[in-house]
């Protein structure tokens, strides 16, 4: 494998890694700040790329960003409404959106399965052409999906440290007690879910522009690769500030792309990938569990072997 061959590899790795780094981000704020599941992930993000690729085939590849946004709010609205006003737990709610939004995909993707791009202008041919003609031309995919990201970390960062933050962040840690602070939990799930699938919404649309076409299985899975990211920048990160956390869900996205790159690099199978994603899982998972079991492990071992 040559130099030139691993870098294209990282810059593949790298440019959907910040893209579905967005997410990740998503899942932080749901999973880890608000303790909720969201289980509509995948449907969430195909919306965002249909919705997004239907407005710029329109001709508005700028407003298709904004669109993609508020339609990935509506489906954490309606996931929202589910949990707290008609008592559907959490993990069943976003199994009904998801499916839900199969069908709601294909009629925004006007009853077929696939939308073509190719001779549509996007976001990223919009930057190529302001690009072209500075050391920057070559990577403009690259540059969008960094500015995207520095973006949503930036008002991630501050947006948790606002008092509704707060109220978000204390609702997942203890419901009851906010309630008894007089903050309203409903409210408090609505807008962390609708802001959350906003990000998810925003990264389908990203992906999809960037590939140039959406199918309608391109969130197929999102939900395992994104919590794997997650898991994986929480053990590599570990705990700290939000800003480091949120900096660690980028580089679990990106470690969890490179390894997807390179097993694409020595033809894997592509239906040996879902594999490949759940041992990812499992890995970040029980890492950090068999890390502090292992000093114990280790001393029965020995004792095991002086016993003989």
């Amino acid at each position: 494998m040559t130099l030139t061959t691993v870098l294209t590899l990282g810059q593949t790795a790298l440019k959907l890694g910040l893209i579905c780094s967005l997410t990740v981000l998503a899942l932080f704020l749901s999973y880890s700040m608000l303790n909720v599941c969201d289980l509509s992930t995948d449907g969430c993000f195909t919306l965002g790329a249909a919705v997004g690729a239907a407005v710029a085939i329109s001709g508005h590849p700028f407003l298709s960003i904004f669109a993609a946004m508020f339609a990935g709010v509506s489906s954490g609205f309606v996931t929202a409404i589910l949990q707290t006003k008609l008592g559907v737990d959490s993990l069943l709610a976003g199994i009904i959106v998801n499916t839900g939004l199969y069908s709601i995909n294909i009629a925004v993707m006007g009853g077929s399965s696939l939308l073509n791009m190719n001779k549509t202008t996007t976001v990223f041919t919009m930057a190529k052409d302001v690009f072209k003609e500075t050391p920057l031309a070559g990577q403009t995919e690259l540059l969008v999906a960094l500015i995207a990201v520095i973006l949503v970390i930036a008002f991630l960062v501050f947006f948790l440290k606002t008092r509704l933050g707060l109220a978000i962040r204390a609702t997942g840690n203890n419901a009851d007690m906010v309630k008894s602070s007089s903050i309203n939990p409903v409210f408090t799930t609505v807008v962390g879910l609708c802001v959350a699938n906003a990000f998810t919404g925003l990264s389908g649309c990203l992906l999809a522009q960037s590939q140039k076409s959406v199918d309608i299985n391109i969130g197929q899975g999102m939900v395992t690769i994104a919590l794997a990211s997650l898991l994986i920048g929480g053990t590599v990160m570990g705990r700290g500030s939000i800003f480091k956390r949120a900096v660690g869900m980028v580089l679990g996205s990106f470690i969890f792309r490179l390894v997807y790159t390179v097993a694409l690099r020595f033809n894997m199978p592509a239906f040996m990938l879902k594999l490949v994603s759940s041992v990812i899982v499992i890995l970040a998972i029980s890492g950090p569990y068999l890390r502090t079991q292992w000093p114990q492990m280790k001393r029965r071992l020995t004792h095991k072997k002086g016993g003989i």
